[in-house]
């Protein structure tokens, strides 16, 4: 099936159509916690407070929802208008209570707000299904030993599912997983694990399409990791605000065999110390499509401080433009471009500091590096390698302090 590159979906859209959805579903007003009564929001309410580029996020739980789970003590109550659809202590339990609650043949989001943290276990999900929105103004901490696919929050052969608040500490499998959904939002995502891996979107249950699509997430703070920050495979249509990445054990950011994608920033510190990962890593066909390499991955601004590499492209991925880079003090390459092809790097300007080096290689069984440009850039106590010849190599506009050009 032939794809043509387009733009990915705009940021804070989602949420739009969830809040116009919810008024339109004729929204419970339920009492809160602190006994207020939210107010009503509006369509032009609801559209000011989306996140959209330059607008501030809406306050977690503001607005009106359809079902609340609140913490009182010990207790976990989840009601549904005048309805308690649960009871008791278990977070876990009255979160999946709230959700099932929601009308079964809805066609629109319903919303779903939970107040206050507690605990579920590692070997178990939370599951959100189609024209469903979960709002957490607290942090669930996953215990126990993690067993595969599960996830704090997990949404698979979904569609219109939107997460505007979430916040995970301990040690999940996936903080979040998303396998092949579409129209899926996440706004402010917070994961301060101590292993697993933060995000995984994927369409891995039939590689031969790109199932995931349409895509978004605002800003992800990810940190302790004992695998990637944030990691797509298969995803056609992904917009991506920030990942900030702190002590991942791999890539801050690892796209694999996706298209049309955005990002603003990757801000990596440590991402893959000791490895050959990245702050930020395109692999597998990223960027591919039908079989060429025309430009439709977009990356704002890539900063990388220690770690491993700073930039890694790999295994025939490409059709990519970095606009501006500030990577210093990798324990591997600073830059590594390996058998891909169309990719530009520093169209906006930015610095390179070693002691990574800067390298273009390629491996036998792939075609050879082609069409790669480094411009507009400050290479600082570091070096350009280029190991094989790559094919139409361009360096351009390039400031070399104390540093050297081996280019073929």
């Amino acid at each position: 099936m032939h794809t043509e590159p387009r733009r990915p979906l705009r940021r804070g859209l989602l949420p739009v159509l969830g809040a116009v959805a919810l008024l339109g579903a004729g929204a419970v007003t339920a009492v809160q916690a602190t006994g207020a009564s939210p107010a009503q929001p509006t369509a032009a309410t609801a559209a000011t407070a989306a996140t959209a580029d330059g607008a501030q996020a809406a306050a977690c739980g503001d607005g009106s929802y359809h079902v609340e789970a609140v913490r009182d003590g010990g207790t976990w109550t989840s009601r549904n208008g005048g309805d308690v659809v649960y009871e008791g202590g278990d977070m876990l339990e009255a979160m999946r209570a709230a959700v099932d609650s929601l009308d079964p043949g809805r066609t629109e989001q319903q919303r779903v707000v939970v107040h206050g943290s507690g605990s579920i276990p590692a070997n178990a999900s939370l599951d959100l299904p189609s024209h469903t929105s979960l709002e957490s103004c607290g942090t669930i901490d996953v215990t126990g030993t993690p067993s595969g696919n599960n996830a704090a929050v997990r949404i698979r052969h979904a569609q219109d599912v939107s997460v505007p608040h979430l916040s995970v500490t301990g040690t999940p499998y996936f903080g979040v997983w998303v396998r092949t959904s579409q129209n899926v939002h996440f706004g402010q995502v917070d994961l301060r694990l101590s292993g697993g891996l933060g995000m995984r979107i994927d369409s891995r249950d039939d590689d031969s399409v790109r199932e995931a699509r349409d895509i978004s997430i605002d800003d992800v703070h990810v940190s302790g990791t004992d695998n990637h920050g944030v990691e797509t495979y298969g995803v056609d249509g992904i917009d991506i605000g920030t990942v900030t990445a702190r002590d991942t054990a791999y890539s801050g950011l690892l796209l694999n065999d996706t298209v049309n994608a955005s990002v603003d920033l990757v801000d990596a510190e440590n991402a893959g110390t000791g490895t050959g990962y990245a702050a930020f890593r395109m692999a597998n066909r990223n960027g591919r499509l039908d079989g060429g390499y025309p430009e439709n991955v977009r990356v704002g601004e890539v900063r990388a401080r220690g770690g491993g590499r700073g930039i890694f492209c790999v295994s025939e991925s490409g059709g990519a433009v970095i606009e501006r880079v500030d990577i210093a003090d990798t324990g591997n390459n600073a830059a590594l471009i390996e058998n891909c092809h169309n990719v530009t790097v520093g169209s906006s300007g930015g610095t390179i500091a070693g002691p990574g080096t800067v390298r273009l290689a390629a491996r036998s069984e792939f075609a050879n590096t082609s069409d790669i440009t480094f411009e507009n850039l400050t290479f600082r106590d570091t070096e350009f390698n280029e190991r094989p010849c790559a094919v139409n190599t361009v360096l351009r506009n390039i400031t070399w302090d104390n540093s050297a050009n081996n280019a073929c």
